[in-house]
């Protein structure tokens, strides 16, 4: 069936969904959600301020204590119909994606797929949720280890995977008992606002889940994070904000979950299968034209094999197709707006000054959207800038190096440690990346690491906590003990 554009934007509220009911912001002026192809609107939806976010908080609050009572099988079927639904959507979903965030068609039928994962991993954990039972150690009584909803809860999500980060926090939280309070990101709302419309047809208690949108993004969530009444922030995006947010998460001791900015290392030794290492770049790289927290930052090389891995790897970005996401034949979309291809200009220009060459790409085509060629730079300096920035884009750039100790060591000079690649076909060297390299996730032979069954997340100022995994659900419970004497 082939979706007609209008009809489906129609079909996503424009509205924020307050205690179960669609009702419009009182900021002053309405949001204006942009396709990053064409630089056209595509849809206008309502403003929050603060006086929304706490309305939904208090919505929120009012429904946490019935809802951390409702037995886990009814939260778990009630994500398990959520999963139905959005699969049954699914082109719909990846048309959406696909419009306000412009990756291409194809790859955002990957993002539903596997955003749609959490919610049925966390339908299947619901009832998951087990405690202890036993004697202490002096054997004079019984300890008994239970866990709770930790309470409302305030999910801020970006704008470069709008299902999946959304389901990966409102999953787990759902399956956990806790209400939340969703803040999808200005610049790609609507699949929040659509997916927050199928779990009203789930069958989801009004209060369980509200959605504010907003321009004035502080504004409105500082006084929501400052209010007692919530127990929980849970944030994905840049380590600067996340900064901020614990600073202000600190006053009330609110328990935090911050999946932050990544500066991943892709590792290439001599030894590696370099056609399979390149196929791993393209897909660690290209994912989202390079717009992920996962995304391959920092080509690092072996020096025997650098010219190598460069010309074809070069030569696969140059064969990439720019368009329109929607277009059944374009391999690479726009990045999200015009201060994101400025940055991927200042960033090749800057290269280029500090030594490294251009092997394919390095410039913006004519035209509307917000398109930058995918760029390949070669001979870059160990101490070039742009490794130490995340990119967050279509350029990809390469430094060699001469010994095991000396990639790792390149790898692990950041700030960051989200994940981490290498292809190497000796697994002694393998198991001991495992060990040296600094990073939450490692791809060992392979360009993708992301599954709902796994634990995401990094170490450094990469983030606290891990999403995704058994352990994504504990992010939601608080721990209880109670000691019965035995007499």
């Amino acid at each position: 069936m082939t979706l007609n554009e209008t009809e489906l934007l129609s079909s996503v509220p424009n509205q924020l969904l307050i205690n179960g009911k669609w009702v419009d912001g009182s900021g002053e002026s309405s949001i204006r959600v942009e396709d990053p192809a064409t630089g056209k609107i595509l849809r206008e939806i309502s403003n929050a301020t603060a006086v929304e976010s706490l309305a939904a908080l208090t919505a929120a609050d009012n429904a946490q204590a019935s809802w951390a009572k409702t037995a886990p099988r009814e939260r778990a079927e009630i994500l398990r119909r959520a999963f139905e639904l959005v699969r049954a959507r699914s082109e719909e979903f990846a048309m959406l994606i696909s419009l306000e965030m412009g990756k291409p068609l194809a790859e955002a039928r990957g993002e539903v797929t596997y955003g749609n994962e959490f919610l049925r991993w966390f339908s299947e954990e619901a009832s998951r949720i087990n405690g202890r039972f036993g004697s202490n150690p002096e054997g004079t009584g019984k300890m008994i280890v239970t866990h709770r909803p930790v309470g409302p809860a305030f999910a801020i999500t970006p704008w470069n995977f709008p299902l999946a980060m959304a389901t990966r926090k409102i999953g787990p939280a759902v399956a956990a008992g806790c209400t939340i309070v969703v803040k999808p990101a200005e610049l790609t709302p609507l699949t929040t606002l659509l997916l927050a419309k199928t779990f009203q047809e789930a069958g989801l208690p009004d209060g369980v889940l509200n959605v504010i949108t907003t321009s004035t993004s502080s504004a409105t969530s500082g006084p929501l994070i400052a209010d007692p009444r919530l127990r929980k922030i849970t944030f994905t995006g840049s380590t600067q904000v996340g900064v901020k947010l614990l600073e202000q998460a600190a006053k009330n001791v609110l328990r935090t979950s911050m999946e932050l900015g990544g500066n991943a290392p892709f590792l290439v030794f001599d030894d590696a299968d370099i056609d399979a290492a390149v196929a791993g770049a393209m897909l660690a790289k290209m994912r989202n034209i390079g717009q992920a927290c996962t995304a391959a930052n920092r080509f690092i090389v072996q020096k025997s094999v650098a010219d190598e891995f460069a010309s074809k790897f070069a030569a696969k970005m140059g064969e990439l197709r720019l368009g329109r996401g929607v277009d059944p034949e374009t391999t690479v979309g726009p990045v999200i707006d015009e201060k994101a291809r400025a940055n991927m200009e200042r960033l090749v220009e800057l290269t280029v000054s500090e030594g490294g060459d251009i092997a394919t790409g390095g410039k913006k085509p004519e035209g509307a959207g917000y398109f930058y060629e995918p760029t390949v730079l070669t001979n870059v300096p160990a101490n070039a800038s742009i490794l130490k920035e995340e990119i967050f884009g279509p350029v990809a750039p390469i430094v060699t190096f001469e010994t095991e100790e000396q990639g790792v060591s390149i790898a692990n000079d950041t700030v960051y440690g989200l994940v981490s690649y290498a292809y190497t076909e000796d697994a002694r060297r393998a198991m001991r990346l495992v060990d040296s390299l600094e990073t939450g996730m490692t791809g060992i032979n392979t360009g993708l690491v992301s599954n709902a069954a796994a634990p995401f997340g990094g170490v450094k100022q990469s983030g606290l906590g891990r999403e995704g995994g058994a352990e994504g659900i504990a992010e939601y419970l608080e721990t209880r003990y109670v000691l019965m004497p035995n007499s």
